[in-house]
């Protein structure tokens, strides 16, 4: 042992837990920025520029622009036929008077923000909610707001998922946050299960009737639910993704026509009258809520763009617009 190397360790210890302190500070001080960062609001979103609402001519309609991540109109009478102005979303809806954006954030475990938004398509109000961003859904009239995320998983083609969904009425502030709660009747019996869950809400125009997929033991059902009196039933077996149409008369829907994971569901649509079906001419898999973009016409994502089919079975799908995905017309 050198001449006062036993004086000196204690000291050079002392320093390197104070080194060693300032980095752990500085560390934790990073991560306590980065965090804040994420959660303020303009971190994870960009507003829609001024002029860019839910206003628009004949034949426009909008949708999320993929490449930017921005809420977009497609006009038949702008140069271009496109803008891409709007806020940042992962999904998107719109119907009456307001909008529904579904941002994801940053960070592990997933969360996301809920901003509901008025007709310019500036904020009103923001949630934050756990999970990944999934459907969104407004009501004809604009009051009443559902959406759904993935809790658990990120695809319908596994049963490795569980979901949540939240609706949300804007007449009275009320939030429901997970409706796995409601009263469910399948097959004529009340249903008790711990593998509910719930997905893909669509609404009649009374805002109160919604129409929803629930997935209990396996099998996947479309259900119609009851606001005021909080009840559900099932309706009809193998049924995804249901989109009420506009007269209230059909619904557009994911049907379940393979076991093969890569393509599994084909685009049906069902009279609520009789319960029969039948296929649109979309011939290949669609993972999507279609949404009725005319009285006859149904709109969805696939393969990075946007397509559009009758919805009687007649006809070919056509591509109304590429890089895009969630597609509404606010009437």
């Amino acid at each position: 042992m050198t001449p006062g190397t036993a004086a000196n360790g204690p000291a050079r210890r002392r320093l390197w837990a104070l080194v060693l302190g300032v980095l752990l500070l500085a560390g934790g001080a990073t991560a306590y920025t980065v965090r804040a960062v994420a959660d303020r609001p303009g971190a994870t979103a960009a507003a829609a520029d001024e002029g860019f609402t839910l206003d628009g001519p004949p034949g426009a309609f909008w949708f999320r622009d993929t490449a930017s991540g921005r809420v977009a109109r497609q006009d038949p009478s702008a140069p271009g036929g496109r803008v891409a102005l709007g806020p940042r979303c992962d999904r998107f809806h719109a119907a009456g008077d307001t909008a529904l954006c579904l941002q994801r954030r940053p960070g592990v475990p997933a969360r996301s923000y809920v901003l509901v938004l008025d007709r310019r398509l500036r904020e009103l109000r923001r949630m934050s909610l756990p999970g990944i961003p999934n459907r969104a859904r407004v009501s004809a009239s604009g009051r009443v707001l559902a959406w759904t995320t993935f809790a658990t998983g990120d695809s319908y083609a596994t049963s490795a998922f569980s979901t949540r969904t939240s609706i949300l009425d804007l007449r009275t502030g009320y939030l429901i946050k997970n409706i796995e709660q409601i009263p469910l009747t399948l097959n004529g019996r009340r249903h008790h299960a711990p593998d509910v869950n719930y997905w893909g809400v669509s609404f009649a125009r009374d805002d109160n009737r919604f129409y929803a997929t629930v997935a209990t033991q396996g099998r996947t059902y479309l259900v119609e639910g009851d606001l005021r009196a909080w009840s559900a039933r099932a309706l009809k077996e193998n049924v995804e993704c249901p989109s009420l149409s506009p007269d209230g008369t059909r619904i557009a829907y994911k049907k379940k026509v393979s076991q093969d994971p890569r393509a599994p569901w084909r685009l049906h649509v069902l009279d609520l009258a009789t319960l029969r079906d039948h296929p649109v001419a979309e011939t290949r898999s669609v993972d999507d809520q279609a949404a009725w973009t005319g009285p006859g016409t149904l709109s969805y994502a696939h393969e990075g763009a946007l397509w559009s089919v009758p919805a009687d079975g007649t006809g070919a799908p056509r591509r109304v617009a590429v890089g895009a995905t969630s597609p509404a017309v606010p009437r």
